[in-house]
Formats: structure tokens, C-alpha cells, sequence
């Protein structure tokens, strides 16, 4: 499907743009012809806990703007109230509108302790997981939705690790477990207080990213050759872009009907499979099938059918 031109005219909120997911689904977005506030703790002069310099939200905006959108870089700590309600009074003052509010914010992989119980896990790094995967998320919604609810037709997404159906299961460590399932949890009651407004909350997830942080020192390739990657993981093999969700996202933005999916779990694989996106080499994979029907189960790699 093309999206292409089809959000002239409307304004999104990406926060958590810097990289990965939240870059991605800002650059679809300005393809698709929005305006994009891309915001996020990385720039060309400040660089977050996470470390990385070589993604910051001015390079996020100017991806936008290449893509045919609006991009305006706006440095944002969302889990500073007065930065975020600063953030939302330039959104009004410059645009008078906010329709879409994506909230991808994250960040807290540098704080886990994969292989520690609950009580072993360092207590503040644990509680720095939920503050950047849950509170973020509470403080940007505050201030942002009462712009969006002023006219109808406003879609809030947030964004998480895993559909509602899989993350049933536990999702080690403890912490993390409690991270990734809050934003599933937040699109529930969203669902239930923005209808009488005219707006819909979902909860979209990608499936196994291949962010830059993935390729570049999880697996040490490149884009052009991920697929050598699988010789240390062989279900690395479902792997997708961070492109592929930002069609998802897109996709859902561009729906008139978007309000039937108001408070469901929704995936990349999912989604493309409702509206016919591709990732970028053509494929549709979807991963969280996957993952459940053969990496849980422990049978060999074997993409046939899922991608």
C-alpha cells in the first residue's frame, strides 16, 4: 500500500526518535507527508547514557524532511514534566494541532542485568528501567493528550517489546518484564477514557529489530550483510527493520477506520498483513509467530512461511 502524501497536513509527536523504531516510524510518517516533531536525550552537541553518537534526533529530523515530511528536532527529556509540557506549548503555538502521539520512549537496555532475580538486580538500575519505560511514557501522555483530544480523530500509540498475547509469558528479568508490559497495560485504559473524544490508543510492536544497536554491536554486521548474523543466532533469520514497523505505523495513521483496532496489541507482521506493506527486501516476516511457534519451542531455524 502507499501512504505517500496521505498525512498533508497533520502533526505528529514521535518521542523516543533518536533511533531504531522511533526513527523509523518518523521518517514513514514524513513519507506520508506529516509534520514530525522528532524528540529525544541525543543530539549533535549532547549525548544521553546510552552512549551513542552516531544517531541524534537533528539527524532523525533531517531524515524526515528528505522523506518529503516536515522534521523539527526538539532535545526532550520526557521524564522532566516542565521540558514536555515546554514541548507541547511549541507544539500548539507552532502547529495549533497534535493528531498523532507516538510514544517509543525507551532507552533502558544499558541499565538490565539479564541474568540477575529480582533481588539480585540492582535496585536502581531497576527502578531506572521503569522510570525510562513506564513513567516517560505517563508524563508525555499527560501533557500531550489534551492537545490531541481537541478535534476529533486523534490516534495514541504506544510502543513496546512483544504483542499482549506473548508477553503473557515472562519476560526475564524482572524489571524489564514490568517495562514492556506497562505499555500494553497504559493503551488499555487510554482505550477506555479517549473514545468520547474521538480518539483511539493501540499498542504496536516490532518484532525482532534490526536496530543499529542490533547490527552494529549485538551482531557486529551491516545492514547489507545481517544475514551473516545468523551464524550466531540462527533465528536471527526473521529479523526485520526498523523501516517495516515504521509502515505499520503509517499505515495505522492513515486509516479512516484506525478507531476499530482501539485498544488492541498490534505487531509489524500483524499489520502487514492487514494492509499488504512489505519490509524493505520485499518480505513480510512476522516474528512474534515465530518466536512462539518455532524458537520457543526449540525446532530448527526455518523461516518458510513466516517471512
Amino acid at each position: 500500500m502507499s501512504t505517500r502524501g496521505a498525512l498533508t497536513g497533520k502533526v505528529a509527536l514521535v518521542a523516543g526518535a533518536t533511533r531504531g523504531a522511533g526513527r523509523a516510524m518518523a521518517v514513514e510518517l514524513g513519507r506520508a507527508g506529516a509534520t514530525v516533531y522528532a524528540t529525544g536525550r541525543t543530539t549533535r552537541e549532547r549525548v544521553s547514557e546510552i552512549g551513542r553518537t552516531s544517531e541524534t534526533i537533528e539527524g532523525t529530523a533531517e531524515l524526515v524532511g528528505e522523506a518529503g515530511g516536515t522534521g523539527i528536532a526538539v532535545p526532550t527529556d520526557h521524564l522532566e514534566p516542565d521540558q514536555v509540557r515546554e514541548l507541547v506549548e511549541r507544539i500548539d503555538r507552532e502547529q495549533g494541532r497534535l493528531d498523532l502521539l507516538v510514544n517509543d520512549l525507551w532507552g533502558g537496555d544499558c541499565f538490565v542485568q539479564w541474568d540477575k532475580k529480582m533481588w539480585e538486580h540492582d535496585l536502581e538500575a531497576g527502578l531506572r528501567i521503569l522510570r525510562l519505560g513506564m513513567e516517560s511514557h505517563i508524563v508525555t501522555s499527560r501533557y500531550a493528550i489534551p492537545l490531541l483530544i481537541r478535534r476529533p480523530g486523534g490516534l495514541v500509540v504506544e510502543v513496546t517489546d512483544g504483542t499482549a498475547e506473548f508477553n503473557t509469558r515472562y519476560r526475564k528479568p524482572f524489571y524489564y518484564d514490568l517495562a514492556k508490559s506497562a505499555p500494553i497495560r497504559m493503551t488499555l485504559g487510554l482505550s477506555e477514557e479517549l473514545p468520547e473524544f474521538g480518539a483511539t490508543a493501540v499498542c504496536l510492536t516490532p518484532g525482532w529489530l534490526r536496530s543499529e544497536f542490533m547490527l552494529d554491536t549485538a551482531f557486529k554486521v551491516t545492514e547489507e550483510n545481517w544475514l551473516e548474523g545468523t551464524a550466531q543466532n540462527p533465528h536471527f533469520a526473521i529479523s526485520e527493520t526498523p523501516t517495516y514497523v515504521g509502515r505499520a505505523l503509517a499505515a495505522l495513521a492513515c486509516d479512516p477506520d484506525v478507531a476499530r483496532f482501539n485498544g488492541s496489541s498490534l505487531s509489524s507482521g500483524g499489520l502487514a498483513q492487514e494492509y499488504g506493506f512489505t519490509d524493505v527486501d520485499g518480505s513480510a516476516p512476522d516474528a512474534w509467530r515465530y518466536i512462539t511457534e518455532v524458537e520457543q519451542e526449540g525446532k530448527p531455524a526455518d523461516v518458510t512461511g513466516y517471512r
